[in-house]
C-alpha cells in the first residue's frame, strides 16, 4: 500500500513540475513574441522545454513570422517599384514632351523658311507619336493588372496567327534590313489561349527582336510531346548575363541611356499575358544570342 502512495506521490509531484515547466516556458514564449512585436528582437521563437503541442505551436508562430517578414518585404518591393516606376514615367512623358513644345516655338518665328518648317512638323510628328507608344502601354499595363481583366480562352491555330502577325512586320523588318528566318511546320499547331493576348505577346517579341537586334533574327515554332513552343533568337551582343534576371521587370532597359523608343514595357506586358495564359515565358543567353522561348503546356490525356 505504502509503495502505491509513493508513486502516486511521486507522479503527481512530476506532472507539477511538468505544469510548472510548462507555464514557465509559455511566459517565455509570450515574452519574445511582446519582443517581436515591439521590434526588440527579429529572430524566431525558440524553445527550452520540448512538448510536442509546444513544439508544434512554436513552429506554426515561426511559419508565420516568416509570412509577415516576406510580406514586408514584398511591401517595400512594390512601394521602390513604384517610385521607380513614377520616376521612369514621368521621364519618358518629359523628353518628347519637351521637344513637342521646344519645335512649336521655333514655328512660331516669323520668316522660317519652309524647309526648316517641314523638319519641325515631322519632329512634332514623331514626338507625338511617341507619346501616343507611351500612353497607349501605360494604358494597356493598367488594363492587364486590373483585378476584372479576362481571357477569352479558345483553339487558336497558332501556325496561321503568326503568319497574321509576321505580314504586318514586314515594313518594319525591311526598314532595319533584318531578313528574318521564319521557320513554321506545315503541320497544324493548335493551342488553348487568348488570340488577343497571343498577337500581343507575339508583336511585343518581335519588336523587341527588331529594335534591340545586332543581326538577323530566327523566329521558331516547335510542337514537343507535351508543349508548344514559339522562340525569337537574335544576336545582342549589349546584352549580360546578369541582365536576364531584370529583363522581365516593369520599366527595365538594358539600354541605360534610355535612348532606345521603349518604354520598357513590352517584355513585361508579354510575360504578364503569358502567365494569364497559363503559359511561360523565359529569356536565355547563349554566347551573343538572345533566346526568348514562348511555351504553352499540351493537356494529354
Amino acid at each position: 500500500m505504502i509503495y502505491i502512495v509513493i508513486i502516486s506521490v511521486i507522479t503527481v509531484f512530476i506532472i507539477l513540475i511538468r505544469f510548472y515547466l510548462l507555464k514557465q516556458e509559455l511566459k517565455r514564449v509570450n515574452q519574445q513574441l511582446n519582443q517581436l512585436n515591439k521590434k526588440v528582437i527579429s529572430k524566431k521563437i525558440d524553445l527550452t522545454f520540448y512538448d510536442k503541442d509546444l513544439e508544434n505551436l512554436a513552429k506554426n508562430i515561426n511559419e508565420q513570422i516568416d509570412l509577415t517578414n516576406e510580406a514586408v518585404v514584398e511591401k517595400l518591393r512594390i512601394k521602390n517599384e513604384l517610385k521607380q516606376a513614377i520616376a521612369n514615367i514621368s521621364h519618358d512623358i518629359r523628353t518628347p514632351m519637351t521637344s513637342i513644345l521646344g519645335y512649336l516655338q521655333f514655328l512660331e518665328y516669323e520668316g522660317i523658311n519652309p524647309e526648316k518648317r517641314i523638319k519641325y512638323l515631322a519632329n512634332i510628328k514623331n514626338g507625338a507619336l511617341r507619346l501616343k507608344v507611351l500612353l497607349d502601354d501605360f494604358f494597356e499595363l493598367s488594363i492587364i493588372e486590373s483585378a476584372d481583366y479576362q481571357l477569352k480562352v479558345e483553339n487558336i491555330k497558332l501556325n496561321k496567327l503568326l503568319l497574321e502577325v509576321l505580314i504586318g512586320f514586314y515594313d518594319d523588318f525591311s526598314k532595319a534590313k533584318i531578313d528574318p528566318s521564319i521557320l513554321i511546320p506545315e503541320d497544324e499547331i493548335y493551342i488553348m489561349a487568348d488570340t488577343s493576348a497571343v498577337k500581343r505577346v507575339i508583336e511585343n517579341l518581335i519588336s523587341n527582336a527588331i529594335k534591340h537586334s545586332s543581326g538577323d533574327v530566327t523566329i521558331h515554332l516547335v510542337k514537343n510531346p507535351s508543349s508548344v513552343q514559339l522562340n525569337f533568337m537574335n544576336p545582342a551582343e549589349h546584352l549580360k548575363e546578369k541582365d536576364l534576371t531584370f529583363l522581365f521587370d516593369r520599366f527595365y532597359k538594358a539600354d541605360q541611356t534610355r535612348t532606345r523608343r521603349s518604354t520598357g514595357l513590352g517584355l513585361f506586358i508579354a510575360k504578364s499575358l503569358m502567365i494569364k495564359m497559363n503559359g511561360n515565358l523565359s529569356a536565355e543567353l547563349n554566347g551573343n544570342q538572345l533566346l526568348m522561348k514562348c511555351e504553352w503546356k499540351i493537356e494529354t490525356s
